[in-house]
């Protein structure tokens, strides 16, 4: 059963469209790839689902329901998103960062308790960022920032988590963490829209792969079809040697590869 359905949408700034009449469906449990060229709209689709913007045209389903006729309270019990990037100018803890996640299910006016603290402090543990719990948010460096929101939206437990280049500033050891996370979020049930500039990442984890083309429309298929040579040259405007040269990838392979 498809949980988020677009029919014909145009996403964008004012009269700037970056995705064109584009349709979609995402099935609960299954893990979607996002991938595509530097502005061609791969957070703006993120940012709209999220409900961050509005649609330029076409209508966006959440569970059988028009995106806009969710409160935003009832939208974040769904739907967390993990940003890029994120600032803030307070001096909050680690911890009060992920607790954060849980404001969802307290009341206008409750502050987070015991069982939120706990959960907390477990999102942290199970991305190896416990013994940061105590400092201070901004003087966390990129990567562990990047965790820290992933770890709050682990806590807000969504059925549908929207990651935008989450391992874009992780070590290559905490990619692995991050992809293996994804994995066993996804065998909980959880779907899981992560855009990404790593095609192998998508090889490695992806269910589905999606395509935002130059041309600003939405392509969707399987990681043997999407992600070939001639495919990506075409998504990223380089010759398929290149891809090949610098990926080694094998469309023909069914085994998918560690990142």
């Amino acid at each position: 059963m498809s949980f988020l359905n677009l029919r014909q949408v145009s996403l964008g700034y004012a009269n700037n469209k970056v995705v064109r009449e584009a349709s979609l469906s995402l099935e609960q449990g299954t893990i979607y790839c996002l991938l595509g060229g530097n502005g061609c709209g791969k957070s703006t689709l993120l940012r709209t689902i999220a409900g961050v913007l509005s649609p330029l045209a076409g209508d966006i389903d959440l569970a059988g329901k028009t995106l806009g006729r969710w409160s935003v309270r009832e939208r974040a019990k769904l739907i967390a998103w993990v940003p890029q990037q994120h600032a803030t100018p307070f001096a909050y803890s680690v911890l009060d960062m992920v607790m954060m996640g849980s404001s969802a299910e307290l009341g206008l006016f409750a502050a987070p308790g015991r069982a939120q603290r706990e959960r907390a402090q477990e999102a942290l543990n199970m991305l190896g960022m416990g013994k940061l719990a105590a400092r201070s948010y901004p003087t966390l460096s990129g990567g562990e920032r990047q965790l820290v929101l992933l770890a709050r939206a682990l806590v807000q437990q969504p059925a549908l988590m929207l990651l935008d280049e989450p391992a874009a500033s992780l070590d290559f050891g905490h990619q692995i963490a991050l992809l293996e996370k994804v994995r066993e979020l996804k065998n909980k049930g959880m779907t899981l829209l992560m855009a990404t500039h790593h095609p192998l990442h998508a090889w490695a984890i992806a269910d589905r792969v999606i395509f935002i083309t130059p041309q600003g429309k939405i392509r969707q298929g399987t990681p043997q079809k999407m992600l070939t040579s001639d495919s990506l040259a075409e998504l990223y405007r380089v010759s398929p040697q290149e891809i090949t040269r610098w990926l080694n990838l094998n469309p023909e392979r069914q085994e998918k590869i560690a990142c």
